[in-house]
């Protein structure tokens, strides 16, 4: 039955915990296939499992994020994926064969609420930070302000690769709505991201910068 939001009813949480490592020459990340927003970084000659040893130690951490029915165990290695010199760079940047699967409409309902809620992490980071962030021992590091642009801006970028095409000066909270509206809709028809993809990309990049405010936030 269909709520009275119009919205379907999204589907239970996955009984176990699928990861995929990305892994770069001295860079790779490990993600949760399900759980948007929850992908770790490592560096390094074992860059693999130092990402995957990063992504369990924040798994309570993303837990105060997504809340109750976060999956930690069993975990399963789906794949692996050769990275690019984004990787490199510190971003995640390759699709998998499991994002070629569709999402059922319950479970496309599961993961944008769950980039809802990261977006709602991001806001109540920045609320509490201050103006002006400590800077790196280079003087290196964007500001509060600067950080919040660059989330905006990568977003509507993000929708782009995913079929949406967002106006510029859209207002913020207008384009959430209309990505994860667009999101909600169905396999993007056109696009270069899946949407399985894009949503977890959408959603690292947004909850990355926000445990990046709150590790900067006195």
């Amino acid at each position: 039955m269909t709520p009275p939001s119009g919205r379907v009813d999204p589907g239970p949480p996955p009984k176990k915990l699928r990861v995929y490592l990305e892994v770069g020459r001295r860079s790779a990340f490990a993600a949760a296939v399900d759980w948007p927003g929850w992908c770790r970084r490592g560096t390094g000659a074992e860059a693999a499992e130092v990402a995957l040893e990063a992504l369990l130690g924040y798994g309570s951490r993303y837990r105060g994020v997504v809340g109750r029915g976060l999956v930690v165990a069993p975990v399963e290695i789906v794949g692996r994926v050769p990275g690019t010199a984004t990787t490199e760079f510190g971003a995640p940047d390759v699709e998998g064969p499991w994002d070629e699967v569709r999402l059922t409409a319950p479970e496309a309902e599961r993961q944008v609420r769950l980039l809802e809620r990261c977006w709602r992490a991001f806001d109540r980071a920045q609320r509490k930070a201050p103006a002006r962030l400590p800077k790196g021992p280079r003087g290196g590091g964007r500001d509060r302000d600067a950080i919040a642009d660059h989330v905006r801006e990568a977003e509507r970028a993000y929708a782009s690769r995913l079929g949406l095409r967002v106006p510029t000066r859209t207002p913020w909270a207008e384009q959430r709505t209309l990505l994860a509206t667009h999101l909600r809709s169905g396999e993007p028809k056109g696009a270069r991201w899946t949407r399985r993809y894009g949503l977890r990309r959408t959603a690292w990049h947004v909850l990355d910068h926000a445990w990046e405010l709150e590790d900067k936030t006195p």
